[in-house]
């Protein structure tokens, strides 16, 4: 899902930039799930790493911030896993573990097409969700829907986003709600194909 596109385009910076070369963060799974939750996602606000948990070529990384109180408050936990071979193989993310904000509509890895239904499951009091539909090469996003008003325990929600030129591709599709300490204080993300 991000950054790399494909096996290959990973594999290319493997050979040609690697640990010492451009972009070193590839190779910290903290480094690279706070690059995709900043500059990619545009959460500004959400800036610590709470805590990394790897086992083998996959990683789980808490990414937050510090709430009124001073204390480190998770607004997601990533999934990433190591795109190729050997200990220079870059970190990529995949996609997200959710407990109380979560995307279950499309799954992980589906193709869809426009418009896009995207819906799941939310636990809180007056949430605000805001989806965005994302493509690696564009700057802005392919779709947007929200702000979605929502509440409960697990109650259901869902939206049709329409997407803008962004098929064939590679989309990431993001929710994100906040207002009540932070702009994000919590957020999901899955990957989905476009034809």
């Amino acid at each position: 899902m991000w950054p790399f596109r494909s096996v290959a385009e990973a594999a290319a910076w493997q050979q040609n930039a690697g640990p010492s070369g451009h972009q070193p963060w590839h190779l910290d799974a903290g480094a690279t799930a706070q690059f995709f939750t900043q500059h990619y996602l545009g959460f500004t606000g959400v800036d610590k790493i709470v805590k990394v948990s790897q086992q083998g070529e996959q990683a789980w990384v808490s990414v937050g911030f510090d709430n009124p109180n001073g204390v480190a408050a998770v607004a997601a936990v990533l999934h990433l896993v190591r795109m190729g071979g050997g200990d220079t193989a870059p970190w990529e993310v995949v996609g997200s573990e959710d407990t109380t904000l979560a995307i279950s509509t499309p799954p992980y890895a589906t193709a869809v097409h426009p418009p896009v239904t995207v819906g799941g499951t939310v636990t809180g009091v007056d949430e605000s969700l805001r989806i965005r539909i994302l493509r690696l090469d564009r700057e802005q996003p392919v779709g947007e829907s929200g702000p979605i008003a929502a509440g409960g325990n697990g109650s259901p929600w869902s939206t049709a986003v329409s997407i803008d030129a962004a098929c064939p591709a590679t989309l990431t599709i993001v929710v994100a709600t906040g207002g009540h300490v932070a702009e994000v204080e919590r957020f999901a993300v899955t990957g989905v194909h476009c034809s």
